[in-house]
């Protein structure tokens, strides 16, 4: 997990960017104004031991929708070829599924946190949340980039 909680500088801001018809930025500021909802994590990390912390944020399922992810209406299913990938300023990765957070399908209550244990995370940038994660290697901090990427296509 990673832990710095280092200001990305005055303005941090995740840039929300891929196959969206409404690609942008947000602030924490911004991401506060959206529908919070809460999680206690519990990570059991392999260096530090089990860890535990509050967040509130909003959902990443909620931010990307309202960007408008580009799926074909035409193509049934369509969503469940899309991607998500999230870097952290720090260089961590990883990566979702469309379907793991969409609520037809996994709906995992994956959050943008704009706090951590009710410490504001305005100058350090949101943090990826992935309460159902026992290990919390996918917990990225100071989030710069949220990418959807629909590339993937089966063959027929």
């Amino acid at each position: 997990m990673s832990q710095s909680l280092a200001p990305l500088g005055p303005t941090a801001e995740v840039v929300l960017a891929g196959d969206l018809a409404r690609p942008g930025g947000l602030t924490v500021s911004e991401l506060r104004a959206w529908r919070q909802h809460h999680a206690q994590v519990s990570f059991d990390c392999a260096t530090s031991g089990i860890q535990h912390h509050r967040f509130t944020g909003p959902l990443l399922y909620d931010v990307l929708s309202a960007a408008g992810p580009a799926f074909d209406p035409a193509r049934r299913k369509d969503r469940l070829r899309f991607l998500i990938a999230v870097r952290g300023a720090d260089g961590h990765h990883a990566l979702l599924s469309w379907a793991e957070i969409d609520p037809d399908f996994g709906g995992a209550a994956v959050l943008l946190a704009v706090t951590i244990d009710d410490t504001p995370l305005d100058d350090a940038g949101p943090q990826l949340v992935l309460p159902q994660d026992r290990c919390g290697a996918r917990h990225i901090s100071g989030i710069d980039e949220v990418r959807v990427d629909g590339g993937y296509t089966a063959r027929s």
